[in-house]
């Protein structure tokens, strides 16, 4: 399974990320990607961009050292409702969003309080469109519970490369995750492997979510890093969805 994309990218405008745009573009085109999307947090992460910075992403060019940058956000679910820390009338002007509970944020509380937040933030934002990292056992859920409500809301549901690095504060990704895939299997739910990297070398480090992909035995159709014709395909099924 050849994954050419890799979304879920910080740079220096995170607060917390240490290299550019340019970096991380010229990094993938080294190793053979051919799409990068830029995600950095939005305003809601302490430390995190001013929302100009996401107002002001149109001035980018589409490519960069020959890597096509898609332009993204990876938002904040700010309680249990679902919402998110950036207006509508900028969600849409983005290639594609991301959204993720971050204990800096929304203190883990019970695990239907936390389900309800996950569920919520799909139901309620047709302008969301992945699931960031919802393998962290610090947030428990109900996992079929997630799963059923992406396929419900045509979300695509985010495998976390960093979340299974041992080094992570985030625990326990993979067992998570490989329950995570085989309801996706089920209910056939996209998915989508991200490296949710701060650091440009750290960009398409996509083996550990890769290796659980390939064991559950996902078909490559239903893993978008293979075609950024599927993922973005993806990205419009949920911007349509009534």
């Amino acid at each position: 399974m050849q994954f050419i994309l890799d979304v879920h990218c910080h740079t220096v405008n995170s607060g917390h990320g240490y290299s550019t745009i340019s970096e991380n573009a010229a990094h993938a085109a080294e190793i053979g990607l051919t799409h990068i999307g830029i995600s950095d947090h939005a305003p809601g992460m302490p430390g995190g961009p001013h929302i100009n910075n996401f107002r002001n992403l149109w001035i980018l060019p589409e490519v960069i050292h020959g890597v096509r940058v898609l332009k993204g956000v990876e938002c904040n679910i700010m309680e249990a409702d679902g919402s998110l820390d950036m207006p509508d009338v900028l969600l849409r002007r983005m290639d594609f969003v991301i959204a993720s509970m971050h204990r800096s944020v929304i203190p883990p509380a019970d695990k239907a309080t936390n389900t309800r937040a996950m569920i919520s933030a799909m139901e309620n934002n047709s302008n969301m469109h992945i699931l960031g990292h919802p393998g962290d056992a610090c947030y428990q859920i109900d996992v079929e519970a997630v799963v059923e409500a992406a396929a419900r809301t045509r979300t695509i549901i985010e495998i976390n490369n960093s979340s299974m690095n041992p080094s992570s504060y985030r625990n326990q990704g993979d067992e998570i995750f490989i329950k995570m895939l085989n309801l996706c299997k089920e209910y056939k739910v996209p998915v989508l492997a991200s490296s949710d990297a701060h650091f440009c070398t750290l960009v398409g480090s996509l083996d550990r979510a890769k290796a659980v992909i390939e064991a559950v035995g996902l078909d490559e159709t239903q893993v978008l890093n293979t075609s950024a014709e599927r993922f973005l395909v993806a990205v419009a099924n949920k911007k349509a969805r009534v």
